[in-house]
């Protein structure tokens, strides 16, 4: 039988042990650990929420990868076709992990109305769409079906909608310039059909969703020509991986280019939140190991009695600090138990019913604090504090092999 496990269940279940002096400074060892594991699972859940809640919206209306022709085109406006006539369109069966591919084009324009005006970019797509995305982010309305003949049916934005006075049903006049500002422009009369709200400002200022067909009669292409293709894959993470693979399955004239590079200020902007999150959990790891050490020293102490007897009678040091790290193991689990609880119920309430909001949606692209609760973190939090405390107790416990049998005995 282990009797250093043996001796320390009988110290955690002696009554003199839960009325000791050191009682109230292990109780507050536990709540340091139970304090610290809620604000770690807060700051893990809440940081990678909103990191994949914008990613969302930012794939959403771009693809993971985007395939376009080599230019130094800067704007959002589709300059030189390029032919569907590809081996990776429809389906992009040479590289695994591709969930959809679809081709799109744009093209800047101005909608005017009898009192306002606003420059818009459209953004034409065609019968092989994916509107799952923007499903998602549909507030009013329906979505367009361009499976058939031409269509004048849009989705717009509810910013634009709030800012130009538009509802489902609305019809309005948009221009488009040709190649030279001495023609007269194209003039298309649109109508609402359905009302998104993605979030994300870059996005919602815009672009509007309408019929490719437009955009081919407007620049004089084929109806087998447009402006690029938009590839989503399966996993976030493999994004690197697979824009490579891409790369090297599409021909040298064409270009790829990941949502990463393409919104590189949004992206560097939410890798942030991970150095916030690692500081956090340093941080509230310390807290709570200094505490457990505090509560360790105290016990010793106060057992410093117990220990002269162990080692009159034997007991190796080691022997001994393994009692007190049983003890001290105990405890961190008390306190890893009570914090995993009272957080995941937190973070639960939070994920079904949304109650914390952002002061400022438009800052962070969203309005209710998101929450993403992974098994995967949560384990590796859990092991990865426990092991740190731990480690960090197996110093204070070294004090047992100063403490002399003979002078604790007589100790009162």
């Amino acid at each position: 039988m282990n009797y250093e496990l043996f001796i320390a269940k009988r110290i955690i279940g002696s009554k003199a042990y839960k009325s000791s002096v050191s009682a109230p400074i292990i109780k507050i060892g536990i709540a340091a650990i139970t304090i610290g594991i809620i604000v770690m699972l807060i700051a893990i859940a809440t940081g990678l929420g909103l990191q994949k809640k914008v990613r969302e919206k930012v794939v959403a209306f771009n693809g993971h990868v985007t395939i376009n022709n080599y230019n130094n085109n800067a704007s959002n406006e589709s300059i030189a076709p390029i032919s569907i006539d590809q081996d990776f369109y429809p389906e992009f069966k040479t590289v695994e992990g591709i969930k959809h591919i679809q081709a799109v084009a744009t093209k800047f324009g101005v909608i005017r109305t009898e009192t306002d005006f606003e420059g818009i970019v459209l953004k034409g797509v065609g019968a092989d769409y994916d509107w799952s995305y923007v499903n998602d982010f549909l507030v009013d309305g329906t979505l367009p079906n361009y499976e058939g003949k031409l269509s004048n049916e849009v989705v717009v934005s509810s910013y634009l909608a709030n800012r130009l006075g538009f509802q489902v049903g609305d019809y309005f006049e948009t221009v488009f310039s040709k190649e030279s500002i001495e023609q007269l422009p194209f003039q298309r009369r649109f109508k609402v059909v359905g009302i998104f709200n993605s979030g994300f400002n870059d996005i919602d200022k815009t672009f509007m969703i309408g019929d490719i067909s437009h955009i081919q009669r407007m620049n004089k292409w084929k109806k087998d020509q447009v402006g690029n293709f938009e590839v989503y894959l399966d996993d976030f993470t493999e994004l690197e991986e697979k824009e490579q693979d891409i790369r090297d399955y599409t021909p040298s004239l064409l270009d790829t280019q990941t949502i990463e590079e393409k919104f590189e200020t949004t992206f560097e902007w939410i890798k942030i939140f991970d150095n916030n999150t690692y500081g956090i959990i340093a941080i509230m790891i310390i807290v709570a190991g200094i505490n457990m050490i505090t509560a360790l020293l105290v016990l010793i102490l106060e057992r410093t009695q117990m220990i002269g007897i162990l080692k009159a009678l034997g007991s190796s040091s080691w022997s001994i600090r393994k009692v007190f790290l049983y003890n001290a193991t105990y405890l961190i689990c008390l306190g890893l138990f009570w914090g995993n609880l009272i957080g995941l119920a937190l973070l639960f309430i939070q994920q079904k019913f949304g109650i914390l909001k952002f002061p400022d949606p438009e800052q962070y692209y969203v309005s209710i604090i998101p929450v993403h609760i992974g098994l995967d973190y949560i384990l590796l939090l859990n092991i990865g504090t426990f092991i740190a405390c731990l480690l960090m107790l197996l110093i204070p416990s070294i004090i047992i092999t100063k403490i002399s049998p003979v002078k604790a005995i007589r100790f009162e």
